[in-house]
């Protein structure tokens, strides 16, 4: 297996995303729940998602939205639509202008990394279950992104559209998420792959 590989018992599942994001709603400030909400429906790094202004993303109510990430190239990542829900109502709460960062400090600043850490880590202490936090499950805050892109793959997006909304190569997804791309896991149509490599009939010689 490639170093670069994940090891797929530490991939938090969406049960865990859940609960841990609902705790840190009850237990910290509005900006750092925002924060790690739009991480776990984004796959955005903690550096990319506290770069967003407002004026970055579009977030039609009920609709999936769009987050343009300017880091690098540039790409633009879906958004879901109750990741637009808690974003909207964030923005609301907090009187943001469009050319505010998404996720300010008290003072208007970046968030401070201290802060959505300290939060991370009273969350997963809370929530998981001591063998869980032993094991090491969601140690970094990194781990929303790593979740969020192993769902992508799960719920079938192909992996070129995963890699360009997560800003990587396609092969580095593959390598990452080996467990994804397992050949028995994939249902071959052979009268279809018959009809499709199928050469025209040749005259006898």
């Amino acid at each position: 297996m490639s170093k670069a590989a994940i090891d797929e018992s530490s991939l938090l599942s969406a049960g865990h995303v859940r609960t841990l994001l609902e705790w840190i709603q009850q237990e910290s400030s509005g900006a750092v729940f925002s924060f790690l909400a739009s991480m776990a429906g984004t796959a955005l790094s903690p550096g990319e998602a506290a770069s967003v202004r407002v004026h970055d993303v579009a977030l039609p109510d009920g609709e999936f939205g769009e987050v343009l990430v300017r880091a690098g190239e540039g790409r633009r990542v879906p958004v879901s639509p109750d990741i637009v829900g808690v974003l909207r109502r964030w923005i609301d709460e907090a009187n943001l202008e469009a050319e505010d960062l998404l996720f300010p400090a008290d003072l208007g600043g970046p968030l401070a990394s201290s802060e959505y850490k300290r939060a991370w880590r009273q969350a997963r202490h809370a929530v998981l279950s001591p063998d869980e936090v032993q094991a090491g499950l969601g140690e970094q805050v990194s781990s929303l992104r790593d979740s969020c892109l192993d769902r992508w793959l799960e719920a079938g997006v192909p992996a070129w559209a995963v890699a360009e909304w997560a800003g990587v190569s396609a092969s580095w997804i593959a390598l990452r998420y080996p467990q994804r791309f397992r050949l028995e896991d994939v249902e071959i149509d052979w009268d279809q792959l018959e009809e499709i490599m199928g050469l025209p009939d040749f005259p006898e010689r």
